[in-house]
């Protein structure tokens, strides 16, 4: 058996580690109940979600004083629900929340279940497997102790009248983790324990295997020989080798001794200064990176081509759209990227033709056997619009932007960012709709809701979500997105729907409860987002995102490989020295020349 702790943090500052993100359940491991190791980068793992008024304006939550349990099935948490701060929330007065658990991974929310008339304080639930029902005992801001009897969670209903209790003496846990606010712990199967840490601990690499003889008959054969690396999550991927052929003689043949170094491409952070929203892109064998340039207020657009991912971190800039290049396509020219439609190349962006509230997406197109840095070979941009030739919103009372296209099971679809600022601000929303191949200007479907900034680290500073991509995995889809302020407080959040399900159906959408990437996860990058992927020619997958490279430092593009946990998800923060260690970066082999 292993130990599971549940906590919540004390507030850093605004900065760091504010109480949105700090009044969130946290998870440690133990072995022994006394020395214990925090989990997810120390960073929250259950959020509660906001309440939704009549008008689609949200109210953030967070909670306080978090239980775990075990349950009849799996595993169950009840808590405070607090306003967004930790202030008293006058919704749940008198209640707590209710979520249940297989894994500690994948959260059901049940939502609130009503104690008595006063503010509750903590809250202690016991499932009695002999009795098959739940014990509550609260105690409210009075201080007074209370019990009550629970046949089923997802009733949300008391079973017996609540009476008085004597206090329940609290556990003393001392974790010794930064900001903990210990509250209980359980014993948890092993194998569990392991695939929390496999999942909330990012893997390194623990060793690397070759073939102990390699045959060959040319020197291009053995360039397509791969090395294993071997990860402590128990996952694997596969490396190029540089072979040392000093003394190989391929028009001989025989066996040698063969020498090698394990290839590791190097992006020191950041690889662009005051580029912000990356994309890298794939086209006709050549690369490209585009972003929007913060150095210069967003008035430009500067494109740059290489033969190799790497080598685009030197590769010169050329200007493709500016600010004046068109009458009505102004400044604030804002995340670009480049996507493939059709077999044609085109540039998605937000621009506006005057202020910030009528920043709209527009596409651009490359003329046909254009070269993408000329910028006279790109067409005029134009706004996307609805299948029926609307607009999608009504430009000054609402802005779209971030919009991404992707192609999934044979349809091109497109997700965006959109905020309606008049009549109310109700913060930045995700919405996904079909694309029209034939006219990418276009949509095919009515646009759909797929994302509403409701948990704390999505509404941290202001209520955004933004920036989606796609990554397409072999059974199901990948949406990453950003959220959050785009300062320190920005994060990756990420939406999973299994293949043959309808993409235009939020339900099946499935959300994950915290970002898999944030401020904690790479030390001296602060507020990561907006990334994009790209697959380069060996198959590896790369990421390219923004970070400030410490917390006043300007937003800048940085490249990083993507690796895949035991599920299938993508790890973003498997950094260079994670990914590959210097004591099995040397293998040796035999290789045989037919």
């Amino acid at each position: 058996m292993a130990f599971l702790l549940n906590y919540t943090r004390e507030p850093i500052n605004e900065v760091i580690y504010d109480a949105r993100l700090a009044y969130s359940m946290h998870l440690a491991m133990s072995e022994d109940g006394k020395k214990f190791e925090a989990l997810n980068h120390n960073s929250g793992v259950l959020f509660v979600r906001a309440t939704e008024n009549e008008d689609g304006s949200l109210n953030a939550k967070s909670i306080k004083n978090p239980f775990i349990f075990q349950c009849r099935d799996g595993y169950g948490v009840v808590a405070v629900r607090t306003g967004a701060d930790g202030e008293k929330d006058e919704e749940s007065k008198g209640s707590i929340v209710v979520f249940t658990t297989g894994d500690f991974l994948k959260y059901e929310e049940l939502g609130l279940l009503y104690l008595e008339e006063e503010y509750i304080e903590k809250v202690v639930c016991v499932y009695d497997g002999e009795k098959d029902m739940y014990c509550l005992c609260w105690c409210n801001q009075k201080e007074e102790w209370r019990k009550a009897v629970v046949k089923s969670l997802q009733s949300l209903e008391l079973s017996t009248i609540p009476v008085d209790s004597e206090p329940i003496r609290e556990e003393t846990i001392i974790s010794n983790i930064e900001g903990a606010k210990e509250h209980n712990q359980i014993e948890i199967p092993e194998e569990l324990a392991e695939r929390l840490k496999k999942k909330l601990v990012t893997p390194i690499h623990t060793g690397v295997e070759v073939p102990e003889q390699i045959e060959v008959e040319t020197e291009e054969d053995l360039k397509k020989i791969k090395a294993v690396a071997r990860y402590s999550d128990g996952t694997r991927a596969f490396k190029q080798i540089d072979w040392d052929l000093t003394d190989i003689d391929f028009s001989k043949k025989g066996v040698y001794q063969l020498k090698g170094t394990i290839h590791q491409e190097h992006f020191a952070f950041p690889v662009a200064f005051h580029r912000a929203d990356p994309c890298v892109a794939k086209w006709k064998d050549k690369y490209y990176f585009i972003a929007t340039n913060d150095a210069d207020g967003n008035n430009t657009l500067y494109i740059r081509e290489a033969d190799r991912i790497a080598d685009l971190v030197n590769a010169p800039e050329h200007l493709i759209l500016s600010a004046d290049t068109y009458p009505g396509i102004g400044g604030l020219l804002w995340a670009p990227e480049l996507h493939e439609v059709n077999g044609e190349l085109y540039i998605f962006h937000a621009a506006t033709p005057g202020e910030f509230f009528c920043e709209e997406s527009y596409i651009m197109k490359l003329r046909e056997g254009g070269n993408p840095i000329c910028k006279e070979d790109w067409l005029k941009p134009r706004r996307i619009v609805r299948k029926d030739g609307t607009d999608i919103c009504e430009m000054g009372k609402e802005i779209t932007l971030d919009m991404t296209c992707f192609q999934w099971e044979g349809e091109y679809y497109v997700i965006w960012s959109q905020r309606q600022f008049l009549p109310k601000d109700l913060g930045a929303w995700l919405y996904i709709a079909k694309l029209n191949p034939q006219k990418p200007w276009m949509l095919s479907s009515d646009p759909v809701l797929l994302s509403k900034p409701e948990y704390g680290w999505e509404n941290n500073h202001t209520f955004v979500d933004e920036g989606p991509f796609a990554l397409a995995g072999k059974d199901r889809l990948y949406i990453t997105f950003s959220a959050a302020a785009i300062d320190t407080s920005y994060v990756v959040g990420i939406l999973t729907i299994e293949k043959g399900k309808n993409l235009l159906d939020r339900r099946n959408w499935i959300k994950n409860n915290y970002p898999i990437l944030t401020s904690r996860s790479v030390e001296g990058e602060y507020g990561t987002g907006h990334n994009a992927y790209v697959i380069d020619e060996n198959g590896d997958v790369w990421n390219a995102y923004h970070a400030r490279p410490g917390v006043e430092g300007a937003r800048s593009s940085g490249i990083r490989r993507v690796h895949f946990d035991i599920d299938g998800m993508p790890v973003l923060d498997l950094t260079e020295e994670r990914d590959l260690r210097d004591e099995y970066k040397q293998v040796t082999t035999k290789l045989r020349i037919r």
